[in-house]
């Protein structure tokens, strides 16, 4: 089974970077999740996908999977670009772009 290490992003409700400097070491499912035919819930026969570890660093993560032998991919996370906005960008002469109420 294989291991995939990456650093999981922000989410679309946070504004700083809080929980995004950990990295995450969670399984890859080899096998699709069946629907049961009575109930109609999905479910799988695999349970290290349900394992989630978090570690300080990415050198840790490799670590911890080199010393088990899990075959790993590591994600490498994308840096955010901050855009500088101000309110009075919005008047600007040289605005690309039409400005109306």
């Amino acid at each position: 089974m294989t291991a995939r290490i990456s650093r999981p992003a922000r989410t679309a409700m946070q504004s700083g970077t809080a929980k995004t400097h950990r990295w995450l070491l969670e399984f890859v499912p080899e096998t699709q999740r069946a629907i049961d035919p009575l109930m109609g819930w999905t479910s799988s026969s695999e349970t290290l996908t349900q394992l989630k570890l978090w570690f300080d660093s990415r050198e840790e993560a490799e670590a911890y999977a080199r010393a088990h032998g899990l075959a790993f991919v590591v994600d490498e996370p994308k840096e955010a670009t901050r855009r500088s906005v101000s309110y009075s960008d919005n008047f600007k002469y040289t605005r690309i772009g039409q400005w109306t109420h």
